[in-house]
């Protein structure tokens, strides 16, 4: 189930039976494997992880569609978590902001506890964000995580 709070946040969790360095390694390294739910699917075209680093991907719709997601980090702790924002652009240009994304991990038990959030800069854009199916393919990007690292780590 989806979060929410003062922040207008959203958030998916889940635990991922794999050790976090494996899950670290899929998260972060592995991208366009597992970052937008079947059929559409992500390419990375440029990241440099570091507070104020480009992170530049575009997504790939089934019919042909194209949305590229450009924005910059905030933070990358190697290991733990990662945070983005489209609010500005990699060579620091406004772009109209939609959200901060935050992605971690933490170890929990003989796995990892992976969670993701989405802070929206406003109700209206976390409304919009949810009626966009946030929940559905969060959920989906994080089934597509899990399964990869389960089935590695196996």
């Amino acid at each position: 189930m989806p979060e929410e709070n003062q922040n207008n946040e959203l958030s998916v969790t889940r635990f991922i039976a794999a050790p976090p360095a494996k899950v670290w390694e899929v998260l972060a390294e592995r991208q366009n494997e597992w970052w937008c739910p079947r059929p559409w699917r992500a390419e990375v075209d440029r990241q440099d992880r570091r507070p104020g680093g480009v992170c530049n991907m575009t997504f790939y719709g089934p019919d042909g569609e194209e949305m590229p997601q450009n924005g910059i980090y905030l933070a990358f702790e190697e290991g733990h978590r990662f945070v983005t924002t489209d609010a500005i652009t990699g060579d620091f240009q406004p772009s109209g902001p939609f959200m901060i994304g935050i992605w971690e991990i933490e170890p929990e038990g003989s796995g990892t506890r992976y969670t993701a959030r989405a802070r929206h800069w406003s109700a209206d854009t976390r409304k919009q964000h949810e009626e966009m199916g946030f929940l559905d393919g969060w959920t989906a990007c994080a089934a597509q995580l899990a399964e990869i690292c389960e089935r590695e780590a196996a």
